[in-house]
């Protein structure tokens, strides 16, 4: 005995499965996309708008409620020799990058025994704008270094600039150690 063979269906041309529930269920799909993507432009929205809004100037000053002179901001002003004999670092750039959301501080390390003191939290690296006062501190992704200096390696430290607040033009005072460096043009 043979059996029967299968019989052949053509497919509905609406899309539509057997059950006529294909349709639906594409449609629940676009729909749901839709939510899902109105809810991200809701939260690129909102974050924008805080960061319009200015709630972001605590990452440029300190965490809310920290009065940010409690780490030493205000440090002994130095030229560029000075810096390098109290710091044992000498300045070698200072720019904008990153669309204006942050900035590369570069420098170079002259005497590693006093360069130490770039370790130290009690005198964190920071820049102030020397027209505003505004001190910008945080550091992009909380990286510094933290191993020995060498003699003649250039370092880096590149900080977050809320609302381009720093621009090229600026001009900075660059607190490294216990000193900083008055009038340096950000590039």
């Amino acid at each position: 005995m043979t059996s029967p063979a299968p019989a052949l269906t053509t497919p509905d041309p609406s899309g539509a499965s057997p059950h006529g529930r294909g349709r639906a269920v594409r449609v629940l799909a676009v729909l749901c996309g839709a939510a899902l993507a109105a809810a991200a432009f809701g939260v690129v929205t909102w974050v924008s708008r805080s960061v319009a809004s200015g709630d972001t100037a605590d990452a440029a000053v300190g965490e809310a409620g920290e009065d940010p002179l409690d780490v030493s901001w205000g440090r002994p002003a130095v030229d560029a020799d000075g810096l390098v004999r109290a710091s044992g670092v000498r300045v070698t750039q200072v720019v904008v990058t990153g669309g204006g959301g942050l900035v590369d501080l570069r420098y170079q390390v002259v005497d590693p025994d006093t360069a130490n003191a770039l370790h130290d939290p009690a005198t964190p690296p920071a820049l102030v704008d020397e027209d505003t006062g505004l001190v910008v501190h945080d550091l992009f992704m909380h990286h510094a270094h933290s191993g020995p200096f060498h003699a003649g390696v250039t370092y880096y430290l590149v900080f977050d600039n809320p609302n381009g607040w720093i621009h090229p033009g600026s001009v900075v005072s660059v607190l490294l150690g216990d000193a900083q460096v008055e009038h340096v043009v950000v590039e």
